[in-house]
C-alpha cells in the first residue's frame, strides 16, 4: 500500500503540471493576440482617429512608430530574458504595453497618440519575442509544433477578425475603445503568467551585468536606420538631405554597436548569433520571408480593388485566405521535417513559394477573384512549411541560456525584412507606375483617383503592372532564401537533447 503512494502523488503532480502548463499556454495566446490584433484593428479606425484628432499628414507614424519600437527592442528583450528569465521580461513588457494602450485611449492630439503608440511598441517587443521563446521552453522538441501551431492560429484569427473588430468599435462605439479592449485581455494574461509560470531561480542572474551601453547603441542604430527606410521615398526623396543624413548616421552607429559589443562581457547581440551557420542561415532566410510578405499583405488589397473591382471586404477576403492555410500547413509540417529534416522541409516550402509568387504576374487581365485567391491559399501553405520548421529547428540547437537571444535575432531579422520590403517594393511599384503613366503619379494618388471614378482603363493596367513587378521582386526574395538555406545552412541541424 505504501508503495502506491508515490505513484499517486506523482500522477497528481503530473496533472497539476499539465494544468499549470495549459494556463501558461492560454496566457501566451492572449499575449500574442494583443500583439497580433494591434495593427489590424487600428488600421480600420484611421478615418475616425484623423477626424477626431487631425494630423492626417503624419498618421502613418501610428504604425511606423509602433513597428520601430517593437523591432529595435527585440534583441534587448531577448538578452534580458536569457539573463533574468522569461517571466520578469514578459510581465514588464505586458505592463508597458497596457500602459501604452491606456495612454493611447486618452490621447488629446495626433502627436500624443503617436508617442503613446511608441510606448505600446516598447512593450510589444517583449510580447513577441518572449512568447515565442517560452513556447520552446514549455515543450520538448517532439511536442513543440503543437504550441507553435496554436500561436500561428492566433495570428490567423487576428488577421481575419482584427479589421472587423476595429470597424465595429470605430463605427458603433468610439475609436478609443480599440485601445481599451487591450486592458482586460492583457490583465488576464498577466494574472495567468504571475500565478502559473514558475521558473527556477538562477544564482547567476543575481550577479549578472547588463550591457546597457550596447542596448542603447542597438536601440539608437536600429531606430535611425529603420526610420530612414520607413520614411525614405515617403516623407522625403531617397537622395534628399534628411535621407542621406539618417543613413549616414545609421552607418556610423553600426560601427559604434560593433565596437561596444566587442568590448562587452555579455553583449546584447553576441557574435555567435552570426558565427553559427544554422542561426545565421535562419536569420537571413526569415529576413527574406519578411521581405516577400510585403507583396501580398500591402499590395494585394490594392490590386483586388483597383484591378479586379472588388469591394474592400471582398478584397480583404482574397488576402485573408493565406492566414487559413498557413497554420494548417505549419501544424502538419512536423510530419515532413521528422522524415527529411528541418532544412529540406524549409527548402520545399520556400521553393513552392517561389513558384507561386512567380506565377502571379502571369494571371490574365483583369482576371477573376478566384485566381489570386487560389494562389494566396497555396502561398500560405508553402510558407507554413517554410517558417515553422526553421523556428522550431533553430530553437532546438541552443540551450535555455541562449534561446531568448536566438529567437529575438530571428524575429528581428524578419521584422527588418518587412521594413526593407515596404520601402523597396514601394519604390518599385511607384517606378513602374511612373514609367507607364508618363512620369506622373504614385500608387496612393492613382488608387484615390480610381476610387473617385476619374481614372481611365490605362491606369488600371498600370496598377496591374506595378503589382506584378512587386510580385516578381517577392519571388526573387524567396529564391534568395532558398539559396541561403541550400548554401549556408547545414543539411542536419545540430539539435540538442531536451
Amino acid at each position: 500500500m505504501g508503495s502506491t503512494t508515490p505513484a499517486v502523488r506523482g500522477g497528481a503532480g503530473r496533472r497539476q503540471d499539465t494544468r499549470r502548463r495549459g494556463a501558461v499556454v492560454a496566457a501566451l495566446m492572449l499575449a500574442m493576440a494583443l500583439a497580433a490584433l494591434d495593427s489590424t484593428v487600428v488600421s480600420t479606425a484611421v478615418p475616425q482617429i484623423v477626424g477626431d484628432l487631425g494630423g492626417f499628414s503624419v498618421f502613418s507614424w501610428l504604425f511606423s512608430g509602433y513597428l520601430l519600437a517593437v523591432t529595435v527592442t527585440l534583441p534587448v528583450y531577448g538578452k534580458l530574458s536569457d539573463t533574468f528569465g522569461r517571466k520578469p521580461v514578459l510581465v514588464v513588457g505586458a505592463a508597458v504595453f497596457l500602459l501604452g494602450s491606456l495612454l493611447c485611449a486618452v490621447a488629446w492630439n495626433m502627436g500624443a497618440l503617436i508617442a503613446f503608440r511608441i510606448v505600446q511598441g516598447l512593450g510589444g517587443g517583449a510580447l513577441q519575442g518572449t512568447v515565442q521563446t517560452l513556447a520552446a521552453d514549455l515543450y520538448p522538441l517532439a511536442e513543440r509544433p503543437k504550441i507553435q501551431s496554436k500561436l500561428s492560429t492566433v495570428w490567423a484569427v487576428s488577421a481575419v477578425a482584427g479589421p472587423g473588430l476595429g470597424g465595429v468599435l470605430a463605427a458603433y462605439a468610439d475609436w478609443r475603445w480599440i485601445f481599451l479592449v487591450n486592458l482586460p485581455i492583457g490583465a488576464a494574461a498577466l494574472w495567468l503568467i504571475v500565478r502559473h509560470l514558475h521558473e527556477p531561480e538562477r544564482e547567476e542572474a543575481r550577479h549578472a551585468r547588463v550591457d546597457w551601453a550596447g542596448a542603447l547603441a542597438v536601440f539608437a542604430c536600429g531606430g535611425v536606420l529603420l526610420t530612414a527606410l520607413v520614411q525614405g521615398g515617403v516623407a522625403w526623396p531617397w537622395l534628399s538631405v534628411p535621407s542621406l543624413a539618417l543613413f549616414g548616421t545609421g552607418l556610423a552607429l553600426v560601427a559604434v554597436v560593433v565596437r561596444v559589443e566587442r568590448r562587452a562581457a555579455a553583449p546584447i547581440i553576441p557574435g555567435w548569433v552570426w558565427r553559427r551557420r544554422t542561426i545565421a542561415a535562419v536569420n537571413l532566410a526569415l529576413g527574406a520571408l519578411g521581405l516577400l510578405m510585403v507583396a501580398p499583405s500591402v499590395f494585394l488589397p490594392t490590386y483586388a480593388q483597383s484591378v479586379l473591382g472588388l469591394a474592400p471586404v471582398a478584397a480583404g477576403f482574397v488576402l485573408s485566405v493565406w492566414t487559413l492555410s498557413w497554420p494548417v500547413s505549419a501544424a502538419l509540417s512536423q510530419h515532413v521535417y521528422r522524415r527529411i529534416g528541418f532544412r529540406d522541409t524549409a527548402l520545399l516550402g520556400i521553393g513552392l513559394a517561389t513558384l507561386i509568387l512567380f506565377a502571379f504576374p502571369f494571371l490574365p487581365y483583369p482576371g477573376s477573384w478566384w485566381q489570386p485567391t487560389l494562389l494566396m491559399l497555396l502561398l500560405g501553405g508553402a510558407l507554413g512549411l517554410f517558417q515553422l520548421p526553421l523556428i522550431v529547428g533553430v530553437q532546438s540547437t541552443v540551450g535555455w541560456s541562449e534561446r531568448g537571444t536566438t529567437t529575438a535575432s530571428v524575429l528581428f531579422c524578419r521584422q527588418t525584412g518587412q521594413t526593407l520590403g515596404a520601402s523597396l517594393f514601394g519604390a518599385v511599384a511607384n517606378g513602374v507606375l511612373a514609367a507607364r503613366l508618363g512620369g506622373a503619379g504614385d500608387l496612393d494618388t492613382v488608387t484615390r483617383a480610381l476610387d473617385d471614378g476619374t481614372a481611365p482603363e490605362a491606369t488600371r493596367r498600370a496598377i496591374a503592372g506595378a503589382v506584378h513587378a512587386v510580385y516578381l521582386g517577392a519571388a526573387g526574395a524567396a529564391a534568395l532564401a532558398f539559396v541561403v538555406l541550400l548554401v549556408v545552412a547545414p543539411r542536419r541541424f545540430p539539435v540538442l537533447k531536451d
